[in-house]
């Protein structure tokens, strides 16, 4: 994924900045101006302001987004192998299957435990089952191979 240029860019500009207060810091402890140690923390703040921006648009990945997919939240993970995403009681039967692909895209796999690499991932509606009862009906699911990135939806 390619860096985000405006935030490259800010990040150049305020590294210059930065620079140039540290200059002025170095130029204030000699002089012995009386703001040489406010000219320090502004200084730091711009230094790292500026590797914060370089830093973020370096590792930014935006979401996936699937044709015909909802956006539906989590409400389920385990950290290893299993996530569920809560669909709406209004949500349409013909975007389960897509909405289940787009979380399942949009999982990262770092620091997931599973002895296969595989993340089952399904989508659910709680339903009434009787009086003061409700049970889950799973909709959708699929299945996130962590190796290689790869979705699979189960029928």
């Amino acid at each position: 994924m390619p860096a985000d240029p405006l935030l490259l860019t800010a990040g150049q500009w305020l590294g210059i900045a930065g620079g140039v207060l540290a200059v002025l810091t170095v130029v204030g402890f000699v002089a012995r101006w009386g703001i040489r140690f406010r000219l320090v923390g502004v200084t730091s703040f711009t230094v790292l302001l500026s590797l914060s921006c370089l830093a973020f648009a370096i590792s930014y990945s935006p979401r996936a987004q699937v044709v015909g997919a909802v956006s539906v939240p989590v409400v389920y993970d385990n950290g290893g192998d299993l996530v569920i995403a809560a669909a709406a009681a209004s949500m349409e039967p013909e975007s389960f299957r897509p909405s289940v692909e787009q979380v399942a895209l949009n999982l990262r796999g770092s620091g997931r435990k599973t002895d296969d690499d595989l993340v089952h991932v399904r989508l659910r509606r709680v339903e009434p089952a009787g009086a003061g009862s409700d049970r889950p009906v799973i909709l959708a699911e699929a299945i996130r191979d962590l190796r290689d990135g790869s979705v699979t939806l189960v029928p």
